[in-house]
């Protein structure tokens, strides 16, 4: 998967939400099993997204970003 999955895009599929999910419907693990190749984030990250408060969302959309090499 090569396409970047950016805050601002998402915001975009979802206007109005403020830390809308990094989801783009590619769930599958990276070789090493660590993320998940369609939005970058880590299967605890997945795992907590919905009790998590927006801050806390945009940390991890930072460190999605920041995974893709995308400067903030």
């Amino acid at each position: 998967m090569n396409r970047a999955v950016t805050l601002q895009a998402a915001r975009e599929r979802q206007p109005g939400v403020v830390a809308p999910s990094p989801c783009i419907s590619v769930c599958r693990l990276d070789d090493e099993r660590t993320h998940c190749v369609g939005c970058h984030r880590t299967l605890a990250e997945i795992g907590a997204w919905a009790r998590l408060d927006d801050d806390a969302k945009l940390d991890i959309w930072r460190q999605v970003e920041a995974r893709q090499g995308i400067a903030p």
